[in-house]
Order: C-alpha cells, then sequence, then structure tokens
C-alpha cells in the first residue's frame, strides 16, 4: 500500500524560502501524479500545485503566485515544493497528495486517494 510523508516545514521570515519534500513508499512504481495542497485555519484546503511522472506540471496562480515550483525525483521517490519569496499568507499546513496518473486527475482534493500528515509552514511578518 502506498503511503507519502512530508518534511521541510518550519517558520521562517516574511521573504524567506523553504523546500518541502513528500516521499512516497509502499512500491509507487511508476505512474504516479504527486502533488501539494495547503490548508489555512478556518479555510478549506487549496490545491497548490502537481507534478506528473513524466514530469508535466500544473499549478494554483493563485497559491504561491509564482513563486513556488514543483519537481521530482522518481529514483528517490520524492517530490518537492520550492517556495521562495515567502509571505504571512503562505502560512498554512501543507499537505502532499498521490494518485495513480490519470488525464481525470486535476486540482480537487476528492481526484487523490493517499495523503500525507501535512506539515506546517509558518511565514512572520
Amino acid at each position: 500500500q502506498v503511503s507519502v510523508a512530508e518534511s521541510g516545514g518550519g517558520l521562517v521570515q516574511s521573504g524567506g524560502s523553504l523546500r518541502l519534500s513528500c516521499t512516497a513508499s509502499g512500491s509507487p512504481g511508476d505512474g504516479y501524479t504527486m502533488s501539494w495542497f495547503r490548508q489555512a485555519p478556518g479555510k478549506e484546503r487549496e490545491f497548490v500545485a502537481a507534478i506528473t511522472w513524466s514530469g508535466g506540471t500544473w499549478y494554483n496562480s493563485d497559491a504561491g503566485k509564482g513563486r513556488f515550483s514543483i519537481s521530482r525525483n522518481n529514483a528517490k521517490n520524492t517530490a518537492y515544493l520550492q517556495m521562495n519569496r515567502l509571505e504571512p499568507e503562505d502560512t498554512a499546513v501543507y499537505y502532499c497528495a498521490a494518485a495513480p496518473s490519470s488525464p481525470l486527475i486535476g486540482r480537487r482534493p476528492g481526484d487523490y486517494d493517499v495523503w500525507g500528515q501535512g506539515t506546517q509552514v509558518t511565514v512572520s511578518s
């Protein structure tokens, strides 16, 4: 059974950078799309970015506004979210999610069937 686990969250000052990691285990094999969502207190979970096995990417332009970049290392079964010029509004729990690649996978939480526990990102002003 495939599982994912996030790491790399923490406290950073406004304007700083963080790189989140998401490692899949349980022999995910080829073809898994991996994604990042975030949820701020009192708000709904929000799509941030996703990447296919072959490296195709899509982003939520409202989350990160060009400051975030998703990548992956298939040999390590790991996806990354590089976050630059962080702002207090980026404070949230960031979740990694994965699903077998499909043309139907998009930006909805329900598109993904494997979720991590989340990692807290706090940006101070």
